[in-house]
């Protein structure tokens, strides 16, 4: 397997690199890499203007004042193309839609995507695949659509299926009714596409939901169900919207399967060829309750620059931790659980190189950025945060006393909650994220708010020294936010995604 010379980025305020892959898009999948750690190789511009916006919704479906629904993350090729998922449909229907770094359109492309059984909506989401070779895009039947450039006007597009494109196209009505992918595409630099499925009633095939993995220049690949690999025939699906993760070196992929949402479940470290089980560990509770694992959320795993993996859950019972859940943390083997942090529900921790920060003077190389909020609708205080944790080292928790993660950073959200003021004085808005892009040459992260706008947090002051309205702001889904090759930041927020540059 081929994964091409690495070359270092050097930071213009440190000595320290910053280590990628040669070759690869500068944001090939959702949160960033097949790592999940939002790492940023291209400096941001300032949050000054904005460039562009486009909608990622045209039939956006509210509760209220609610928008109770995932989007997948912008993909930022080599030359600066932009690719956004949008949904067409009321409850479903896709394309997929690049725009040069002016907005014009490149090209787009209809995806006979359906969504699984859901409450939530869940995203539709895609990746750039060998390096910048291909754009993968879910498709019907468990399928994956593979378009031959993510950057020409028109291109070729072909179909693969995990288990057989032959097998597919004997039944095509059978399997696009009963195999659905349930997560984000994911993509190590080798070209393998690994997501998770589900199915329903009896396909030809065998097929029950699981894990599967697919080569984008032949027909077929691999799978495994998600109760086979976690020993469990408990075991029933693999985690709704969370996109497997995948070691630097290409052997071991990580993923989440449960008994169905809301239930318990496990962490699995895969074999990336075969699938095969390497290790596994059932995700509890700091107390030792089941962890819950809900498919209204998007957490996925990161694997952190040390191997270790960051998982986020929720808490079992409801509410005892405010509905902040957990941010569990293991070793590379899954033998060893590390301090796990104290917010975990529907995020995806990103990596914060410890330099970027220097007010920090512990001894962990890198350090993790979750959101923090604190729920009051949940009893907590509605002082909602954004945090910069330690990993490896440790504080009483103040609502549970729980031993967490210490904190090194935190800041709190800007406008007033106005559904909480009442009753909580302090409260804001919450942060509406999932994946938090980080920019190490400015140390930086550019985070999003219910209150419509983008913000910068500057670790160096430890403040939010820059902020863009995008939106008057709604109760949303949370989003991700993305760092593109020429520095632009892209942003989603009320079922638009925005183009955010300097002045």
């Amino acid at each position: 397997m081929f994964y091409g010379a690495l070359f270092s980025l050097t930071c213009t305020v440190t000595s320290q690199q910053i280590i990628t892959w040669a070759g690869v898009a500068p944001w090939s999948q959702c949160c960033g890499n097949a790592q999940h750690t939002a790492l940023s190789v291209y400096p941001a511009q300032s949050l000054g203007s904005i460039r562009w916006s486009a909608p990622v919704d045209l039939n956006p479906q509210y509760s209220g004042n609610d928008l109770l629904i995932h989007y997948g993350s912008p993909l930022i090729s080599r030359a600066g193309t932009i690719i956004t998922s949008i949904k067409t449909g009321a409850t479903d229907n896709f394309e997929f839609r690049a725009y040069g770094p002016d907005g014009s359109v490149r090209w787009t492309e209809t995806t006979d995507y359906m969504l699984p059984s859901h409450n939530w909506t869940p995203s539709c989401g895609g990746a750039i695949v060998f390096g910048n070779t291909y754009v993968a895009m879910p498709g019907a039947g468990g399928t994956i659509l593979l378009r031959y450039s993510p950057d020409a006007v028109s291109a070729r597009v072909d179909r693969n299926a995990f288990y057989g494109t032959d097998v597919y196209n004997g039944n095509v009505s059978d399997y696009n009714s009963k195999a659905k992918i349930c997560s984000p595409l994911a993509t190590a630099p080798g070209g393998n596409v690994y997501f998770g499925f589900r199915t329903s009633g009896t396909t030809g095939a065998g097929l029950h939901s699981g894990i599967a993995r697919c080569l984008p220049w032949v027909s077929g690949g691999t799978w495994v169900s998600a109760s086979t690999a976690a020993g469990d025939s408990g075991i029933k699906v693999p985690v709704m919207n969370c996109a497997p993760a995948i070691t630097r070196n290409g052997r071991y992929v990580y993923a989440a399967v449960s008994s169905g949402s809301g239930g318990y479940g496990y962490l699995l470290k895969l074999d990336a060829k075969t699938l095969a089980t390497i290790a596994k560990v059932r995700l509890k509770d700091p107390d030792g309750n089941d962890a819950s694992l809900s498919d209204a959320g998007t957490a996925s795993p990161m694997i952190g620059p040390d191997g270790d993996v960051y998982f986020g859950v929720l808490e079992n019972p409801s509410r005892y931790n405010h509905s902040r859940g957990w941010m569990l943390h293991f070793d590379s083997t899954l033998t060893v659980q590390k301090p796990t942090g104290a917010f975990g529900w529907d995020d995806t921790a990103s990596v914060v190189p410890a330099w970027c920060v220097p007010s920090y003077l512990g001894t962990s190389s890198y350090l993790i950025l979750t959101k923090y909020n604190n729920y009051a609708g949940a009893g907590g205080d509605g002082v909602n945060k954004v945090a910069v944790l330690d990993p490896n080292d440790t504080q009483v928790d103040l609502v549970t006393g729980t031993t967490v993660m210490k904190e090194v950073l935190t800041v709190k959200g800007v406008t007033p909650d106005a559904q909480f003021t009442g009753t909580h004085p302090d409260a804001v808005r919450e942060w509406c994220i999932n994946s938090v892009a980080i920019d190490p040459f400015n140390r930086c992260a550019m985070v999003n708010s219910e209150d419509g706008t983008c913000y910068r947090w500057n670790f160096v002051t430890n403040t939010l020294d820059q902020a863009l309205a995008l939106t008057t702001g709604i109760g949303e889904a949370y989003t991700p936010t993305v760092i593109g090759a020429d520095g632009a930041v892209y942003a989603i927020s009320n079922a638009t995604v925005y183009s955010l540059v300097s002045p």
